[in-house]
């Protein structure tokens, strides 16, 4: 326990150092995220600093594998698909890159880690277990791509993104360590927390840096390649999962579907999530990321655990957590027009 320790001090104190190097770097470079009318922010802040926890998480990845901590698969699909992840969003971060090579480039990154992977596992579905084969295959990617790009989507306040991440670890961890089932998953999800940990000190309200494209579409990626992992040693887990994420869920994908039914380009940038609308509602970004936290270590995390204990049918699990949120969804308008 005082190795581990001292290990995830060591990622921590990596990913802080990284994260000063990087702002340091993107204010020489003039990397800054100017205010404009589609902002949540009102000063020009340096970004791109989320490429610290890329590094520091892969450098913990190798380093796992080294001493047969973690699965070879699940390494070589968080490394190959994660690292092509970050270095298209660290591209977008200095210039941008056209959405249609975006989303090609995360198709790419999906299939590569599916296919590590082997695909998507069987689903409990209402006590049943259920093989989609190849059907389910294609959800699992859409899924991995749709993950990616709304973590990119909710990162847009201070501290949110590596917040709902670190929420999610730690649960994750608890979930693994209780359970028994994930063997060294608990120690992954605690050195990717570790590797937020760094960064958030330097995120937090009111931030220093922003995380940019590189470290929110890595951060969505890597939480989906391990919660489809999870799902290979029991598809209870899934849904865990899904419960973990609520919050981004549900706010990314009914901010989604209005601004689709209203014919909107969804592409383009906009502050309608219903985050923004509340960090609007309360003039500061902080009660807003302090919320997040609430809700998924009072709301979400026991529902979760429940689930990956079989205490609790994983649909109706689902259910239970995402009908308050999407009240919540909706008495902060998501995805309405912007006044």
């Amino acid at each position: 326990m005082k190795v581990l320790c001292l290990q995830l001090l060591v990622l921590s104190l990596a990913s802080f150092f990284l994260t000063w190097a990087m702002r340091r770097y993107a204010l020489t470079r003039s990397l800054l995220d100017v205010p404009n009318t589609r902002s949540s922010h009102s000063v020009a802040t340096p970004r791109g600093g989320g490429i610290a926890i890329v590094l520091t998480f892969l450098g913990a990845i190798v380093w796992l594998e080294f001493f047969d901590q973690i699965n070879l698969s699940l390494a070589i699909a968080l490394l190959g698909a994660g690292g092509l992840v970050a270095l298209v969003g660290f591209l977008d971060d200095h210039g941008h890159i056209a959405a249609r090579w975006r989303l090609l480039s995360h198709f790419a990154a999906a299939i590569w880690g599916l296919y590590w992977l082997e695909g998507l596992p069987p689903v409990t579905l209402l006590g049943s277990v259920l093989d989609l084969g190849w059907f389910g295959h294609f959800l699992a990617v859409v899924y991995l791509v749709w993950l990616l790009n709304l973590y990119n989507f909710m990162d847009g306040i201070d501290g949110i993104a590596s917040v709902e991440a670190l929420c999610v670890c730690l649960g994750g961890a608890l979930i693994y360590f209780l359970t028994r089932s994930v063997v060294g998953g608990e120690v992954l999800l605690l050195a990717l927390a570790a590797s937020v940990v760094g960064f958030l000190l330097w995120n937090f309200p009111p931030a220093r840096i922003f995380m940019g494209d590189a470290g929110s579409g890595f951060l969505g990626f890597a939480l989906g390649v391990m919660s489809l992992q999870a799902a290979t040693v029991d598809p209870a887990l899934l849904w865990s999962w899904l419960v973990l994420l609520g919050v981004f869920v549900v706010d990314a994908s009914f901010t989604l579907l209005r601004r689709l039914l209203r014919g909107e380009r969804v592409y383009e940038a906009h502050r309608s999530h219903a985050y923004q609308f509340a960090s609007r509602h309360f003039g500061r970004h902080l009660p807003v990321t302090l919320a997040v936290a609430a809700i998924n270590l009072f709301w979400l995390l026991p529902l979760a655990l429940l689930i990956g204990l079989g205490w609790l049918d994983g649909v109706a699990g689902l259910i239970v957590a995402y009908a308050p949120l999407v009240t919540l969804a909706v008495r902060f308008r998501a995805g309405a027009l912007e006044s």
